[in-house]
């Protein structure tokens, strides 16, 4: 189903996840910038799908599901559609252990993750979420048209 005001209201909560993840960032909770940030990156694919009326599977990682609309996307989006999907993936597998650490092993989530691993996760995703934000802007401004 295409419904652009819930793409709108994804890529808006994407954004303040996005800023909540910052913000983890700045008081060193480097968890708190992974789990945040996979929630960003899952809001902001899930509102270009949604844009494009794509039913995705209900779960966290809908990264390979661009592939079915990867011709609908610009250049900018194709370019970096295999580092997306991967992004995807890897942060989905984490989300949990982002939370709750790794609780077998004895491992807190305060722990488990290391500044260089959340700074470049935060960059990565802030790139991707800029891209996708850009991609919803200039479609629903050519559609009015």
């Amino acid at each position: 189903m295409r419904n652009i005001k819930m793409a709108s209201d994804y890529i808006f909560r994407s954004q303040r996840c996005l800023e909540e993840a910052k913000l983890a960032l700045t008081e060193k909770d480097y968890a708190g910038v992974v789990r945040r940030s996979q929630e960003t990156l899952e809001l902001a694919l899930k509102a270009i799908l949604r844009y494009l009326a794509v039913e995705y599977p209900r779960e966290h990682d809908v990264g390979g599901t661009l592939n079915e609309v990867r011709d609908r996307l610009p250049d900018y989006l194709r370019e970096k559609l295999q580092e997306i999907q991967e992004l995807s993936t890897e942060l989905a597998r984490v989300r949990g252990p982002a939370l709750y650490g790794y609780e077998i092993e004895g491992i807190s989530a305060r722990d488990a993750f290391k500044r260089e691993y959340a700074e470049n996760t935060y960059r990565k995703v802030k790139e991707i979420v800029e891209l996708c934000s850009q991609f919803l802007k200039t479609t629903e401004r050519a559609s009015k048209y």
